[in-house]
């Protein structure tokens, strides 16, 4: 079942180790199939190195595992909740990198500073509030979801146009159109995570980058007249 679906996923898995973005086992990246209702998610505790397509897990949205030999990860339930907010997703990446991590543990957005966050993401990284202690006894994985969930629907942020957001005290979700793009957004944000840090060691005073920057940048690559690239 989604053989092909699987390899993608399992090659997306192992570019987090390309890309230097994970340690051991620290972070996990699903697809979602929206026709049949299905993810299909790296299994718990695997390293890297021995992944095999066979070994991603295919659940549904209850996160019962309708395929798969292995338990799913354990974040699995946060990367349902994306998909049930969200129907546009098609992909989730989860990491702890170091630098966007760092931000998530201070509990700090990671702010717009200039061009290169503004060609990714249409505002400000958003950090997700601290979980009540009831939440993290509960549906731990699931609460966490939730509260990134929470922030984009306070500000009132698009997915896709702000393909990220900070677990507070934990780490970094990376939102894509497929398991691919998420990716690629994640390793943005470590990026971007890693900038931000260095201009406000160099300028502990820095201020935010002026909006029309913001407009320009994101609009140029991403609007309805967008002209960076190839047609």
């Amino acid at each position: 079942m989604l053989e092909e679906l699987k390899a993608r996923v399992l090659r997306a898995n192992l570019e987090l180790v390309e890309h230097g973005l994970v340690l051991f086992t620290w972070g996990n990246v699903s697809a979602f199939e929206k026709r049949r209702g299905y993810v299909v998610i790296k299994p718990s505790g695997v390293p890297y190195e021995k992944l095999t397509a066979e070994d991603m897990v295919v659940v549904d949205l209850m996160g019962n595992v309708v395929e798969g030999r292995l338990r799913p990860s354990s974040d699995t339930p946060t990367h349902i909740e994306f998909y049930k907010a969200f129907p546009e997703l098609g992909g989730v990446t989860h990491t702890h990198s170091t630098y966007a991590t760092a931000w998530a543990q201070a509990g700090r957005s990671i702010p717009f500073y200039g061009t290169t966050h503004a060609d990714y993401f249409y505002g400000d990284i958003p950090c997700a509030r601290v979980l009540t202690h009831e939440e993290i006894a509960g549906d731990y994985e699931k609460n966490t979801g939730l509260a990134a969930i929470e922030k984009f629907r306070e500000g009132g942020l698009d997915p896709l146009a702000v393909p990220g957001v900070l677990a507070r005290s934990h780490g970094v979700f990376a939102f894509g159109k497929d398991a691919e793009e998420s990716v690629y957004h994640a390793t943005v944000i470590e990026e971007v995570a890693k900038m931000a840090y260095l201009t406000e060691q160099l300028n502990p005073t820095v201020v935010r980058a002026d909006r029309a920057i913001l407009e320009k940048h994101y609009l140029r690559k991403h609007g309805k007249n967008a002209y960076y690239g190839q047609k």
